[in-house]
Order: C-alpha cells, then sequence, then structure tokens
C-alpha cells in the first residue's frame, strides 16, 4: 500500500506506470536469454540524455587515485571547488560545484544515498580510499535526473561500485608522502566463476597534515559479491570505515597565519567515526524489453566529536564538550524499466526511514542533553525518452514527500514537505557523435536540521516555551542546460551554458554556530548562471585535457545585489600527458580566480595557479608512481570567512608535496 501522503497521487503514477507495461507482455522463454553484462542503475545519464555530465572511468581513477580524498579527483572536472581542513590531500574535505555548496550535492554508491539525511552532507573521509573500490563516476551538473535521496539541488554525484564482470585480479599497494602520509591495501577480484563473483578491498590510510594537530587514522573496507543467472543477478554491497581526525574546521586570522601558516586554532579537539553500508541488489531481466531493479540498504554511523569553548573566542574556561551520534538509516527503492525501438520508459519507486541520536556531554559535568532526529522519505518518479529520426524527447517527473521530528526538552511539531520536480529536454544528432541538447529542469528542497535549528545541536525555546526554528521554507531552482557533446576522432568536446533561477536559496553566510558548525540564510532570488567546457585531444603519444568553467551569479536581497560566497568566476584545469610504453607523464595546470567570503563582498580569497606533475612506469607485475603537488610553492587559501568583529579567517592549503605509490598485481 502506498503511504498515505502518496495516495492523492496513485491515480496519475499508476497511469503512468501502466503505459511503461503496456507492451511488456512481450516475453520470451527462459532458455533463450542469454546473460548480459551488469545492468546500468537508472538514474544514469546516456550520450542523448538533454542534461550536463561528466564520466570518469576506471582507467582515470586507477591512475589518478592514490587514497587522496575524492573531492580532490572531482575538482579536476568543471565547475568544482575544493578545500581541505587540515591543508592536505587526506582527512576532512569539501567541494562545491557551481558555487553550491556539498549538502545540496546528491551523492549515491549503487543507488544508495550517500548524504546524511538530516544534515544531507556526504562525508567521503568515513569511507577512507573508498575511490579505490569505484569503476566508474558520472558527475551531473545541475538538477540532471531523478536520483534517491537528498534533491540533486546543484548537481549529483554517482559512484559505481566494482564491476564483477572483469577478469581475475590482486593486487596490494603502498605509498609514502609528505606530512607523513602513507597508504597500504590488498584487493581481490575473483572473475566470474560458474556463476559467482566476489571482490575484497582492505584500506589504512594516515597523515599528520599540513597543519600542526590535524592528523587523519583511517581504515575501510569494502565486500561485493554477485550470483548471475539468465534471468536475474544478484549483488551484495558491503562498505565500511573508521576514521579518527584530529580537528581542523576553524579558519585561522591572516596575522597568525603571517607568523606560521601551519598554525591550527583547533587545538585539543579530536572526533572518531564508524560507518557502515550493507546492500543487497536483484536485477531481473523480465524480457528482452523490460527489466525489473529493485535494492534494499541499510547505513549505519556512530561517533563524536570534541568542542573546545577556547578556540571560538568564548570567555577563557576548562571545558570540553563533546557530541556524539548513533544513527540508523534504511531503505529501499525497486526501479520498472521496459525498452523497445524508440521508447524508454523507467518508473521507479524509494523509501527510507532514519534516526539519529544526539548527545551532549561536558568532561566534567557529564551528559547534558540527549535528544532524537528522525526523517522519513519517500519518493516515485517516472522518466521517458522518445526518440524521432535525430530527435530524442525526453521528460522526467518526480514527487518526494518529506517528513523531520523531533523527540527532546522542546515541544516540536513534525515538518512536513512534498515536492513535485518536473524535467524535461530534447537532443538532436545532427551527425554520428554529435549531439546538441537542452533541457530545463525544477526542483525543491527542505532545510537542514542545522538550518532549522540554527545551527544548535539541542534545540532552543523562546520566551514562551514554543521551538526557537529559524530556516522553515524549502528552497527552489529552475535550471536550464544548453550543450553539445562531440566524439569523434582524437576529439571528445563537452560545452554547455545554464541558467540556474532560485527562490529562498539556503546559502552559507560566512558564519558559524554555537557548536561550530557553517550557518545559512535564505535569500528572496539569486540566479548562478555561466559556461562550461569539458575537451580533450589525442595526438600520438601525447594527450591535452581541458576542463574550464565561467560563473556568473548574484544574490537579489533588499534591494541590493552582490555575489553569493566561494563562487569564482573562471576555474581552468589544462592537462597535457604523455604515455609511452611503460612510461607516462603528466602535468597538470589549475587556475582559480578571486571569490568572495562574507555577503558584503567586502573580503575575499585571492586568485591562484597551482602546477601538479605525475610520472608512471611499469615494470612488469610492478606499477609506479610519483606525485609532485604544487611544485610552484603557491602560498594560498580556497576558503574563509570573516567574524563579526570583522577579522578575516582563512584556510592554507599545502606548499609543495610528494607522494610516492607501488602497486603490485599478483
Amino acid at each position: 500500500m502506498l503511504p498515505s501522503h502518496l495516495i492523492r497521487y496513485k491515480h496519475f503514477y499508476a497511469f503512468l506506470l501502466i503505459s511503461c507495461f503496456v507492451n511488456a507482455q512481450d516475453t520470451i522463454p527462459t532458455d533463450t536469454i542469454t546473460r548480459l553484462p551488469e545492468v546500468q542503475l537508472t538514474y544514469q545519464a546516456g550520450s542523448k540524455t538533454p542534461v550536463t555530465f561528466l564520466n570518469i572511468n576506471a582507467a582515470t581513477i586507477d591512475r589518478k587515485s592514490v587514497g587522496q580524498e575524492p573531492s580532490f579527483l572531482l575538482s579536476e572536472t568543471p565547475s568544482i571547488t575544493v578545500y581541505s581542513d587540515g591543508g592536505n590531500t587526506q582527512g576532512y574535505s569539501y567541494f562545491r560545484m557551481r558555487g553550491i555548496d556539498q549538502t545540496r550535492i546528491n551523492m549515491t554508491l549503487d543507488g544508495v544515498p550517500l548524504n546524511d539525511p538530516e544534515d544531507q552532507g556526504a562525508y567521503f573521509s568515513n569511507y577512507p580510499d573508498i575511490f579505490n573500490s569505484v569503476s566508474n563516476v558520472q558527475v551531473q551538473r545541475g538538477v540532471g535526473t531523478s536520483k534517491n535521496g537528498t534533491a540533486g539541488y546543484g548537481g549529483s554525484v554517482q559512484l559505481f561500485a566494482p564491476n564483477l564482470s572483469d577478469k581475475q585480479s590482486a593486487s596490494v599497494g603502498a605509498g609514502y608522502g609528505s606530512f607523513n602520509s602513507a597508504r597500504a591495501f590488498a584487493e581481490y577480484n575473483s572473475g566470474i566463476k560458474n556463476n559467482k563473483a566476489l571482490y575484497a578491498r582492505v584500506s589504512q590510510i594516515y597523515s599528520d597534515g599540513y597543519k600542526y594537530h590535524s592528523s587523519n587514522k583511517s581504515q575501510s573496507a569494502f565486500l561485493s559479491g554477485g550470483l548471475f543467472r539468465k534471468r536475474s543477478d544478484w549483488k551484495i554491497n558491503l562498505l565500511a570505515g573508521q576514521q579518527r581526525n584530529q580537528l581542523a574546521w576553524l579558519g585561522v586570522a591572516d596575522s597568525l597565519i603571517a607568523k606560521d601558516r601551519r598554525t591550527n586554532v583547533n587545538n585539543n579537539e579530536d572526533d572518531h567515526f564508524l560507518q557502515a553500508m550493507s546492500q543487497v541488489l536483484n536485477t531481473w531481466r523480465i524480457s528482452n524489453a523490460s527489466t525489473l531493479q529493485s535494492s534494499v540498504y541499510y547505513t549505519f554511523l556512530k561517533g563524536n566529536y570534541d568542542f573546545d569553548p577556547n578556540n571560538y573566542g568564548y570567555p577563557p574556561s576548562t571545558e570540553l564538550y563533546n557530541y556524539a551520534f548513533l544513527s540508523n538509516l534504511t531503505g529501499v527503492f525497486s526501479n520498472y524499466t521496459f525498452t523497445k525501438n524508440n521508447l524508454s520508459c523507467t518508473t521507479g519507486i524509494h523509501a527510507n526511514t532514519y534516526s539519529r541520536r544526539h548527545t551532549g556531554s561536558e568532561r566534567t559535568l557529564g551528559e547534558l542533553y540527549e535528544n532524537t532526529g528522525r526523517k522519513h522519505e519517500e519518493s516515485i518518479f517516472t522518466k521517458a525518452s522518445y526518440s524521432i529520426n535525430r530527435f530524442t524527447l525526453f521528460a522526467d517527473l518526480q514527487y518526494r514527500h518529506v517528513e523531520f521530528s523531533y523527540d527532546g526538552a522542546v515541544p516540536f511539531d513534525a515538518m512536513k514537505w512534498d515536492f513535485f520536480n518536473p524535467k524535461a529536454g530534447l537532443s538532436y544528432q545532427p551527425s554520428a557523435g554529435t549531439t546538441l541538447y537542452y533541457s530545463v529542469g525544477r526542483t525543491k528542497r527542505e532545510p537542514t536540521r542545522n538550518d532549522i535549528f540554527g545551527g544548535s545541536d539541542d534545540l532552543l525555546a523562546d520566551d514562551n516555551g514554543n521551538a526557537l526554528l529559524f530556516i522553515k521554507k524549502a528552497e527552489q531552482v529552475t535550471d536550464h542546460e544548453l550543450g553539445i557533446r562531440y566524439n569523434k576522432g582524437n576529439w571528445r568536446i563537452d560545452a554547455n551554458a545554464y541558467y540556474m533561477d532560485f527562490e529562498n536559496e539556503i546559502v552559507l553566510d560566512g558564519k558559524f554556530g554555537p557548536n561550530g558548525l557553517a550557518l545559512t540564510n535564505n535569500v528572496k532570488q539569486s540566479i548562478r548562471a555561466g559556461v562550461e567546457l569539458s575537451a580533450s585531444y589525442k595526438m600520438g603519444s601525447f594527450t591535452f585535457i581541458n576542463n574550464s568553467s565561467w560563473n556568473h551569479s548574484r544574490i537579489k536581497e533588499q534591494d541590493e545585489s552582490f555575489s553569493p560566497i566561494l563562487s569564482p568566476k573562471f576555474i581552468i584545469n589544462q592537462e597535457a600527458a604523455y604515455t609511452f610504453e611503460k612510461l607516462s607523464l603528466s602535468l597538470t595546470g589549475r587556475y582559480q580566480d578571486k571569490s568572495y567570503i562574507d555577503f558584503a563582498n567586502s573580503a575575499q580569497i585571492d586568485g591562484y595557479f597551482l602546477l601538479n606533475a605525475r610520472a608512471g612506469y611499469t615494470f612488469g607485475k610492478l606499477e609506479a608512481a610519483v606525485f609532485a603537488n604544487n611544485i610552484t610553492n603557491t602560498k594560498y587559501f580556497n576558503n574563509g570567512y570573516v567574524e563579526t568583529d570583522g577579522t578575516k579567517k582563512y584556510f592554507v592549503q599545502a606548499p609543495v608535496n610528494v607522494y610516492a605509490s607501488l602497486v603490485y598485481h599478483l
């Protein structure tokens, strides 16, 4: 039975579902179906889908990933900025897409939401070395196609688990570099044998961090198994990670940076988190034309972090607070796809339930409070594409219901949101290898718990004892995407223009709340527009790759117009790579323009240029690689904010640093 809040839409979606099933009775005998390769998840965009996207394949990931935070690899694609707390590439790092922060970007692994439902952030640091087990990444910019979990407000990052149909392989690897950074891992893939397959990987990562007291020590494991039949495939994914960090999430005053760039004002603050995800995924090929893909999943999180008031400008004291969390997320999704002739239609449903217990304590006083946040979500979507000659028509309709409730000392009425998110587009192929497209889509997103509570971990009350709530309005964006994809000969070009029109956008205001978390504000009207380019050209042994973007963003509030924070106008990534037999060399330059760090647009982080290099060589079964980052020793910041007293604070990133990696294939 549909949940009560979906019943009013049941006839509409029943019609759409039936329309997909009309021709589905064209089944064929079991013995005529041969086992197909692993089926793509239906949330991915294809070459004719009129949305803006970029795929990062396994070869690129294997070549560039040596245990660093995934945000740094994503930043090599258009319109993405990145910074890390500790200044280096391990530990906590964050990215923004088109200037939009990470809590408003949908992230999934084989369709399982990675974003935490309450704060809507996804923390790769809880799954260290995850890219070592990823077979493909699709980055969609803009609202894209319908996804499970948090609304893809600024874009989405879809990760895909190891390809179990790959040939049998085993490898071990180790690496070491600047700031005492080290990684060790072992990986095994059985390939498909007797209709079964197994993949396993374990990793250990450590780094002192560039800043003082910013070390990261973490471990992770990934296990994936498959059972492949003629009509049906079963797959299990198990992912677990544990990390211990010395915290460095506060910006440092420029006066302190001038004395010592490695200064960390987060003294004596640590955290410890354990997170695990499990998934069972079934793909049932009902006929040559129809497929049903279903999954159940569960995610567990347990951890805590310290909060020292002395680091945040409070009066000196001996107090040390700790915030602890225990959460459980259980969900299910199912997608039916029918494809015949020129029509492809997919209808999917998704539902999950989530709870997170929050406990605040002080080392002398003991436990101060305990509360629990609960969130439930149900969604249903139908998307269809129909090809007519060289044209492809595309439509995607999603209904999403979200409910947030809270149990604590302050009475709280459950908050409910209902969103209808339509998307439509058209693509045209004037010739083989060339696709022109236009799409328009609208999506809405509820505020996070931190937005609603104004940065408080325990809900505050007003003078009348009522819940003190800050941001309650949902935000909305209408996104226009116009682009061209060209893939022919030695050229691959993806170019697009976008215009995103926001209502009640929830944006960072550069301030921090009572528990150290970043605060936000609603702005009545804002736009983000720009042009993006991803291009590559292969000339013999050389490959030239460019990923660039130009962004124009404005906020209108109370008859004033200004630029949003941390939204640089220009970002340019240029790579030149050379490959000859067993040798590979690459040189990558990145230019990032200045950006503002306050709404008044009176303070900024300056533009900067970085130059990175890589050299690799294969000795039989042994692969060796050396990475040199920021070889021009640029002194730069890529994030910051302004305190209420006008003090400018910045996040310093590492100077020249090196890393060496060895991988042995057994």
